[in-house]
């Protein structure tokens, strides 16, 4: 037995109040009456020594421990109706992985392969989540994450899936009218486009520029910013600009012909996208080994 847990009915009672900062509308919302929901808290801060709400004429006000605590218990009590959901779901069979992954490698690399790890692995159900920049494990429910990087993030055990590679300069053919058929652009041409930006990656312009022996500083700072490289592909498609994308991410647009290569001098980008996770159970070792099984060929080496 837990001693040190609350009653979970009063929790619940105390996030919803935190959550309205209001006792009337907690217990409009809990089907309880009022008075219910003062006792429940009363009760609670009680037994925790610490005044949560501060009472004001007929308004009730979080006290910052009241706030802080409040935001902890809510992240928990989520947890426990997402896991019950899940666990009521898969009735008990099967396993279920909790996956942080970038946005776009998500959405251009590893969804459209997930079908082929679904057929070889029917009992496990990978769940997949947007985050950007990086997290404790510790702090959240997720079992694995797939980042963007140069290392292993400290204290995970995991491994580089495959390098970045090629990054290309990329337009809409809407832009290219009087390009011949198998021709692209020289660098002075492409200086006299739009250029677009991918916010993360500031420096990408110039360093392109420098590559091709341009000092085109101030052009290369110009233009439009999108803070995903999907917003950035869609921007290029609708002819905003040229823009830099890794080639492992344009597959689709490059064979649909919504995006063509505006000159082939691509930059190359040593970092990579990583797996890595707190501890490895059957599940993630299961995707791992499919990861690198799919992983383009040669794409991790030094």
């Amino acid at each position: 037995m837990r001693k040190g847990i609350p009653n979970l009915a009063a929790l619940q009672i105390f996030e919803a109040a935190a959550r309205h900062e209001s006792f009337t509308r907690a217990a409009e919302e809990l089907s309880l009456t009022q008075s219910a929901v003062c006792r429940q808290v009363a009760g609670l801060e009680a037994r925790l020594g610490v005044g949560l709400f501060q009472r004001i004429k007929k308004r009730v006000v979080l006290t910052s421990h009241g706030r802080h605590y409040a935001g902890q218990i809510r992240k928990n009590l989520d947890r426990i109706e997402r896991d019950t959901l899940e666990l009521m779901a898969q009735r008990g069979v099967g396993q279920i992985l909790e996956i942080a992954v970038v946005p776009t490698f998500a959405s251009q690399w590893l969804i459209p392969r997930l079908p082929q790890f679904k057929a070889l692995h029917p009992d496990v159900t990978v769940n997949l989540s947007i985050r950007t920049e990086p997290f404790l494990f510790s702090d959240s429910s997720f079992d694995a994450a797939i980042y963007f990087g140069d290392t292993i993030w400290p204290g995970t055990q995991g491994q580089l899936l495959f390098r970045e590679g090629r990054v290309l300069p990329v337009c809409s053919p809407a832009l290219l009218p009087n390009l011949p058929k198998g021709r692209t652009l020289t660098p002075e041409q492409l200086a006299e486009l739009p250029l677009l930006h991918l916010s993360t990656r500031p420096d990408a312009w110039r360093d392109w520029f420098a590559l091709n022996g341009m000092g085109q500083d101030l052009q290369a700072v110009r233009g439009a910013r999108y803070e995903l490289f999907s917003m950035l592909s869609s921007a290029a498609s609708a002819g905003l600009g040229v823009a830099l994308i890794p080639e492992i991410m344009l597959s689709g647009e490059l064979e649909s012909g919504r995006l063509q290569v505006a000159i082939d001098q691509p930059l190359a980008s040593a970092s990579g996208y990583y797996l890595v996770a707190p501890e490895e159970t059957d599940a993630y070792l299961a995707l791992a080994q499919w990861l690198m099984s799919v992983a383009p060929e040669g794409a991790a080496a030094p």
